[in-house]
C-alpha cells in the first residue's frame, strides 16, 4: 500500500517529467523550423543581392571575366556563411564564391530540368541535394539573372547552405535545453519532496492521534499552528473539536451509566430485601401489606424511570414532526396544568401569581408534549418553592414565552449549566425526593428542543425561573 507522500511525489514527478519532455520536443521542432526559415530567408536575400549585382553585366563572358563579381560574391558568401554560384543559361557554373582560383565547382553542370524550372518560374526555394555540385543535402534558392541593359536572361544564381548546419544548431540548443531542464527537474523534485512531506507529516500526526484516541486516550489532541497550512490547521481544529465532543459524550455516557445504575440499584435492592424478608419469614405476615405497598411504590418508580428514558430516546431519534402539531391556546393548557396541582399547592400553603392575557394566545406545537413540559416545570416549582409560585405567558413577535418560577434557595451559577442533565440534582433536598427520578427537566429540554425552540433558566435573589419559547401559527 502506497503512502500519500509516495503517491503525491510519483504523480507530481511524472507530470513534471512529461511536461519537460513535451516542452523539449516542442522546443526542438520550433527551433528546427525557425533555423530553417532563417536559413531560407538569408539565402533568398543573398540570391537577390547577387542577382542584382550580376544584372549589371551584358553577357556571361563579362561576368566570367569580372573580378569585382568574384570578390563581392566571395565576400558576401563568407559573411553570410553560404555558398553561391552563377551559372550560364545551360546550367554551367561560371562564377563561384570559393576563394581559390582553381575552384572545383567551375565548369560543373547543373541538372538541365532544374535549370529549365528556374528559368521558367523565376525563383525556386527548396531543400534538396544539388547533384554534380554539392554531395550533401542543402537549403537552396535559385534565381534568374536578367541583364538590365539587354533584358536577356544571362543565367541563374544559386545560393545554398548545408542542412547539417541547422541540425547542429538544433542539436546544441536541444542539449542546452535538456541540461537546463534536468537541473530544473531536480530542483522541482526537491521542492515537491519538501512540499509533500510538509503536507503528509500533519496527516501522519493526525493518524497517530486518531489511533491513540481509538485506544482510549480521550485527551489526545493534534497540535495546531506552527508550519501547518491553513487547510491543515482547519482539519486539526475540526479533529480536536470532534475529539472534545467525543470525550464529553463518553464522560456523559459514563455518568449516565453510573447514575442509572444507582437509580435502578436502590429500588431493586429495596424490592429484593422486602420480598426476601416476606419469603423467609423475617417480616411477619400481618405486616406484609405494608411492605407490599412499599414494593409497589418502588415498582412504579422503576416504571416511571423506564418510561421517561424511552420517551426521551424517542424524541431524540424521531423529533416531533409538523404533522403532529396543531394550533391551541397555551393559556388554557397552562391553566389546566396549574389546576391539577391545586391540592399540592394548598397543602404547602403556596401563593400563586398568574400573569396571562385575557384573550387566547395561540401557538403551533404538539399539545400533549407541551402539557408535559408545563406539568414537569410546575411540579418542580411546587416541590422546591418556599412561598410563591409564578406562571407567566407573554407574546413577543412571532414567539410566545412561557415562564414558570418559584421562590426558594438560589441555585449556584455552576449548577445552572447542569440542571437539564439526566439524573442531575442540585442539592440533598432534591436527592431526598423519592417521587422524582431525575429526568423531569431533561425531558422538558428534550421536548422543547424537538420543537426547534429553546429553554433557559435563571436563579437570582431567591427566585428561580424557567422560560421556554413556542412559535405562533403562520
Amino acid at each position: 500500500m502506497k503512502t500519500m507522500f509516495s503517491r503525491q511525489f510519483a504523480l507530481t514527478a511524472s507530470l513534471i517529467i512529461l511536461s519537460v519532455v513535451l516542452m523539449g520536443l516542442a522546443f526542438r521542432v520550433f527551433i528546427g523550423r525557425y533555423a530553417a526559415d532563417m536559413a531560407q530567408k538569408t539565402l533568398d536575400h543573398n540570391a537577390d543581392v547577387i542577382s542584382e549585382l550580376a544584372a549589371a553585366y551584358d553577357s556571361t563572358d563579362a561576368l566570367n571575366a569580372s573580378w569585382d563579381v568574384r570578390i563581392n560574391l566571395s565576400f558576401a558568401s563568407t559573411v553570410a556563411d553560404t555558398n553561391a554560384v552563377i551559372c550560364d543559361g545551360s546550367g554551367t557554373v561560371i562564377v563561384c564564391s570559393c576563394s581559390t582560383l582553381s575552384c572545383e565547382h567551375l565548369g560543373k553542370q547543373l541538372d538541365s530540368a532544374f535549370v529549365q524550372r528556374v528559368i521558367h518560374e523565376g525563383k525556386i526555394s527548396a531543400t534538396a541535394t544539388i547533384s554534380g555540385l554539392y554531395p550533401d543535402e542543402r537549403f537552396l534558392v535559385a534565381e534568374n539573372v536578367v541583364s538590365r541593359a539587354s533584358g536577356e536572361t544571362l543565367g541563374l544564381v544559386l545560393t545554398s547552405s548545408p542542412t547539417a548546419q541547422v541540425r547542429e544548431v538544433v542539436s546544441r540548443t536541444t542539449d542546452f535545453f535538456l541540461i537546463t531542464g534536468l537541473v530544473v527537474l531536480l530542483l522541482a523534485m526537491l521542492a515537491v519532496s519538501l512540499l509533500a512531506r510538509s503536507v503528509s507529516r500533519p496527516l501522519a500526526d493526525m493518524a497517530v492521534a486518531a489511533r491513540r484516541f481509538g485506544h482510549g486516550e480521550l485527551d489526545t489532541r493534534v497540535a495546531t499552528g506552527g508550519g501547518n497550512t491553513i487547510e491543515m490547521d482547519e482539519l486539526a481544529v475540526a479533529f480536536n473539536n470532534m475529539a472534545q465532543s467525543l470525550e464529553k459524550s463518553e464522560r456523559q455516557r459514563r455518568e449516565f451509566v453510573a447514575n442509572i445504575s444507582h437509580e435502578l440499584k436502590t429500588p431493586m435492592t429495596t424490592i429484593a430485601g422486602f420480598m426476601d424478608g416476606m419469603l423467609d419469614g423475617t417480616i411477619p405476615p400481618e405486616r406484609h401489606p405494608q411492605y407490599m405497598q412499599a414494593v409497589s411504590d418502588e415498582v412504579r418508580r422503576l416504571s416511571r424511570l423506564v418510561r421517561g428514558m424511552l420517551e426521551t430516546s424517542r424524541l431524540q431519534s424521531q423529533g416531533i414532526p409538523d404533522a403532529r402539531k396543531r394550533v391551541f391556546d397555551i393559556c388554557e393548557k397552562a391553566g389546566q396544568a396549574l389546576l391539577s396541582f391545586e391540592q399540592k399547592i394548598n397543602a404547602r400553603g403556596l401563593a400563586v401569581q398568574v400573569d396571562m392575557p385575557d384573550e387566547p394566545v395561540e401557538v403551533f406545537a404538539e399539545a400533549d408534549s407541551v402539557t408535559q413540559v408545563l406539568y414537569n416545570l410546575i411540579d418542580n416549582a411546587v416541590k422546591f418553592s418556599d412561598g410563591t409560585l409564578g406562571l407567566r405567558v407573554v407574546r413577543e413577535g412571532i414567539k410566545v414565552l412561557v415562564t414558570v418560577s418559584n421562590t426558594g434557595p438560589t441555585i449556584p451559577e455552576s449548577e445552572l449549566s447542569l440542571i437539564f442533565d439526566r439524573f442531575h440534582k442540585t442539592d440533598k433536598s432534591r436527592s431526598a425526593d423519592r417521587d422524582g427520578v431525575g429526568l423531569g427537566l431533561y425531558i422538558v429540554r428534550t421536548i422543547i428542543l424537538s420543537h426547534g425552540e429553546d429553554i433557559t433558566v435563571t436563579s437570582q435573589n431567591g427566585v428561580t425561573a424557567f422560560t421556554f419559547s413556542l412559535s405562533v401559527p403562520n
